[in-house]
Formats: C-alpha cells, sequence, structure tokens
C-alpha cells in the first residue's frame, strides 16, 4: 500500500527520479552498442524484477482496472516508442530538444487538475529553466529545424506530450499504489522486446564493465526512478517537479565531464545558473511557504 506522505518530503522523493535519469547518458555510453529497444527490453525487466524483489506487495498492486495499465503501459512504452522512433527520423539534438518539452507540458498540463492552479512563476521558471536546456542541449550553437525531418519532430513531440500527459494524469489515479509501476515494466519490456525483434539486430555487451553498465541502469534510472517518480507526481508538488526536471540534461552533462565523456564549457555554467533559477522561481510557494505562514 501507498504510504501517504507530506507534499514536501514527496517532491524531495520525485526529484531524486531526476538526478537518477541524469545517470542515464552515462551509463548508455558505458552500456556499449546495443540497440534502443534491446536495452530498453533488459532494462526495464531489470526494473520490474528489482522492484518486485524489494516491493513483494507489487504482485498485489498490480490488479488493476484496465484503464490503470492503459495509462501506466502507454505512459512507459508509448513514450520510449516514441523518442526512439524520432532519434531514428531526426538529428538527435533537435529530437531531443522537442522532447524535453515534457517538463513543460507537465506545468501546463497540471493547471486542468483539482486543487492545482497554474501561477506566474511556473511560466517564468520553466522558461528559464528550458533557456539553461537549449543551451545544453545545442552547446550553444543554435538550431536548424529542416522539414525533411518533420515526422521525426513530430515523434519527438509526440513522446513529450506522452510523458507530460503520463505523469499528470497519474495524479487522478492517485489511490493506485506506486508499486505497480512493477507491472508496468514488465509489460514495457515484453513490448519492447516484440520491438527490438522487429527491428533491431541484436548486440550483447562484451565486457563485464558494459554488462555492469546495463544492470545498473534497469536498477536505477529504469526500475527506482519511475517508483519515485510516481510518488512525486501523485503526492508532491507537481508544478515543481516539472521545473525541476529541467536540470536533468544539465546533471547528465555534469556527470559526462567528470567521467571524460564529454568537455567542460561556461557553456554549462550559464546553463546551470538559468536551470537553477528557473527552478527556484517555479518552487517558489513550496519553497518558501513556512516563513511566509509565519
Amino acid at each position: 500500500m501507498s504510504t501517504s506522505l507530506s507534499r514536501s518530503i514527496a517532491t524531495l522523493i520525485g526529484f531524486s527520479a531526476v538526478l537518477l535519469w541524469s545517470l542515464l547518458s552515462f551509463l548508455t555510453a558505458a552500456s556499449g552498442t546495443m540497440p534502443a529497444f534491446q536495452l530498453t527490453a533488459i532494462t526495464f525487466a531489470v526494473g520490474g524484477l528489482s522492484l518486485l524483489v524489494i516491493r513483494p506487495a507489487s504482485l498485489k498492486a498490480m490488479r488493476q482496472p484496465p484503464r490503470v495499465w492503459l495509462l501506466g503501459v502507454g505512459g512507459l512504452f508509448g513514450y520510449h516508442f516514441a523518442y526512439f522512433f524520432a532519434l531514428r527520423s531526426a538529428p538527435p539534438v533537435e529530437a531531443g530538444l522537442i522532447n524535453y518539452l515534457w517538463p513543460l507540458l507537465i506545468v501546463v498540463f497540471s493547471a486542468l487538475l483539482p486543487g492545482e492552479r497554474l501561477k506566474w512563476q511556473h511560466i517564468v521558471g520553466c522558461l528559464l529553466a528550458l533557456a539553461g536546456a537549449i543551451l545544453i542541449v545545442t552547446k550553444g550553437q543554435g538550431l536548424t529545424l529542416d522539414a525533411r525531418y518533420l515526422p521525426g519532430y513530430l515523434a519527438a513531440l509526440c513522446a513529450a506530450i506522452a510523458w507530460a500527459g503520463y505523469s499528470v494524469l497519474s495524479r487522478r489515479f492517485a489511490s493506485v499504489p506506486s508499486e505497480a509501476i512493477t507491472g508496468f515494466c514488465l509489460a514495457t519490456a515484453v513490448l519492447a522486446a516484440i520491438c527490438h525483434l522487429l527491428f533491431e539486430q541484436t548486440v550483447w555487451p562484451t565486457d563485464l564493465w558494459q554488462w555492469s553498465a546495463v544492470i545498473a541502469l534497469g536498477l536505477g534510472p529504469v526500475g527506482l526512478a519511475f517508483y519515485v517518480w510516481d510518488i512525486g507526481v501523485k503526492q508532491g508538488d507537481i508544478q515543481a517537479l516539472g521545473a525541476v526536471s529541467y536540470s536533468t540534461p544539465l546533471l547528465s552533462t555534469i556527470i559526462l565531464i567528470l567521467t571524460g565523456y564529454a568537455a567542460y564549457t561556461h557553456l554549462v555554467l550559464i546553463a546551470c545558473l538559468l536551470i537553477t533559477v528557473g527552478a527556484i522561481v517555479a518552487a517558489k510557494d513550496l519553497l518558501f511557504r513556512r516563513k511566509v505562514a509565519r
């Protein structure tokens, strides 16, 4: 059963998903050349099975009506399918940047939830953070959209809408325990395996380091991350989480720099300031509520 948490604690738990997702680029780079759907199938299987071991109540939590499964599997698998299609059909920089509209869309969509109200600081904070994300993703070299890649751009937009929609609609199913994520991960693994067999050539890791990276992906950015994100969007400040999510590409870049997979530039510092200020502005009510109350 899901435990009722304070809004602040649930938001912090949700933010831990952002920290875990920041490891995606590093662990993916370290995992070798495994195709996207194959990697997705294996990591979601690892994530789902690990959650099943850690949270045995997941078996009971999986007994949900079809609409809950549709939302959960549609969100997890639908997002990854659209995103991978985008990366195959458009330049990675442009596709990645369009995909990173999902935090802003979460903030906008959340205004439709009962008890939530869209305020100026949410939009301003997200726009500042988005500017930082643009600097990180494009490396300050600008952005050019080519009509030839329109299907890929649309797929990236669909991915952003899918993840934002899944995150916001999860609040409408707040009574569904977060352990149900286990079933969604396992179903996503099966669907990804089917896509791999249909579209990709199988490539296995070549050494222990690559296998370790694959397992780490499944345990953290895939398994645990989706579980804590579910807690955050259901019980936390979903608008603050949306804005703070723009720190994912920044933290990811910092990790790549520290591990030698990328080089430092001053754009990283500028992006860091923009994203940090944007997150603070968007989370103003959450951060300063107690002081105002006094």
